[in-house]
């Protein structure tokens, strides 16, 4: 099936296939039109869109709300469009990396697939190590090796896993486990501390982050009250869906090669990824440039409706940095992005992330 551009007639096509010598035993026919209007026309008959959508999608909602209602639309509070512009790129202060190795926590296949596609891409040199539990034994073996491997690399990476079947505190509870472990402690305290290494988390990834203080604190620390945390999506259930976030800040490195602003459409899948924290932290971490990113909608303006913000995170959060922004968490799934991956997604699906981290050790 061909669409044909503006201006186009079927006989173009003919012409466009004839060159390309792909004419032979085709049959060119219209099958109709691409207008403006959101709706179907048929032979006479004309089906509204919207109107099909509404009864598609509204069959459970009185049991499984996925969209914001008028009231709690009328009642929601603008939020504001964070920005904040770092006065100078991260630098590593170290002698240049060409190929900076990287140790991935990983516990399923698939997902290491993904992240290691992304980081060679961005000339990163992965080591994917997949943490054995079945055993004490082999959680010591698993607990010194992690700690090895982060030793000989410049970026800890933690991707999600769902190890846990997002049950509370999902997979995050067993992440956290392994890195409160007090070799893996000192070895990433290490990496970030006296090395200027990096780390990112992503989903679950984030949640471990965040429940071991490493965002927004930059330190392995207890959690208390005064803490952020990931919880429960706002709406009550699992959300698996394309969002937009906006840049809000470049103080990471991971973000260098972003501007404040841009907004690019990543994939979610997560039951909890909504991010809280009490108002004092917030008001610091707006100050200090550690919001990342932002859940916007279609105008990429950031908002508290579900349509944009799928989980209700307070003030659209979608991903926090460390003080220094070398520790990056955000919910969304930049490393599925791909040639052909996703079809009738508007926007830009490629996020440079993983780039921008690999650039921070080439000076």
């Amino acid at each position: 099936m061909v669409e044909l551009a503006a201006g186009e007639t079927a006989q173009s096509v003919v012409t466009r296939l004839e060159d390309a010598g792909l004419a032979a035993n085709v049959d060119v026919v219209a099958l109709g039109a691409v207008t403006e209007a959101y709706e179907l026309s048929c032979d006479g008959q004309v089906a509204d869109l919207a109107r099909v959508q509404e009864a598609w999608e509204s069959g459970i909602e009185g049991v499984f709300p996925y969209r914001t209602s008028a009231e709690e639309r009328a009642a929601a509070e603008e939020v504001p469009a964070l920005s904040f512009t770092a006065s100078a790129p991260a630098v590593f202060p170290g002698p240049a990396v060409a190929r900076p190795r990287v140790v991935i926590r990983c516990s399923r296949q698939q997902l290491r697939v993904r992240f290691r596609r992304r980081l060679r891409a961005g000339r990163g040199g992965a080591t994917v190590y997949v943490v054995n539990n079945l055993t004490p034994e082999a959680v010591a073996e698993s607990t010194a090796e992690l700690a090895r491997l982060i030793g000989e690399s410049q970026i800890v990476m933690i991707p999600g896993g769902f190890s846990g079947g997002d049950e509370p505190d999902g997979s995050a509870k067993f992440i956290t486990a392994f890195f409160r472990a007090p070799q893996v402690t000192e070895a990433v305290r290490d990496l970030l501390q006296r090395r200027d290494g990096l780390m990112l988390g992503i989903c679950n990834g984030f949640q471990a982050l965040v429940k071991l203080g490493l965002v927004p604190f930059g330190d392995i620390r207890p959690m208390d009250e005064d803490c952020a945390t990931l919880t429960f999506n706002h709406i009550g259930r699992h959300q698996s869906t394309l969002v937009r976030t906006r840049v809000a800040s470049t103080l990471s490195p991971w973000m260098s090669r972003m501007n404040v602003g841009d907004v690019h459409t990543v994939a979610i899948s997560h039951g909890e990824g909504r991010f809280v924290a009490p108002q004092p932290l917030l008001d610091q971490m707006i100050a200090g440039g550690q919001v990342a990113t932002q859940y916007v909608d279609g105008t990429g303006v950031p908002s508290m409706d579900l349509s944009a913000n799928p989980n209700g995170s307070v003030l659209a959060i979608e991903g926090i940095t460390s003080p220094d922004g070398r520790v990056l968490g955000k919910m969304g799934h930049t490393e599925r992005s791909g040639a052909g991956l996703y079809k009738n997604a508007f926007g830009n699906t490629y996020q440079p992330l993983f780039e921008g981290g690999v650039d921070y050790f080439r000076g």
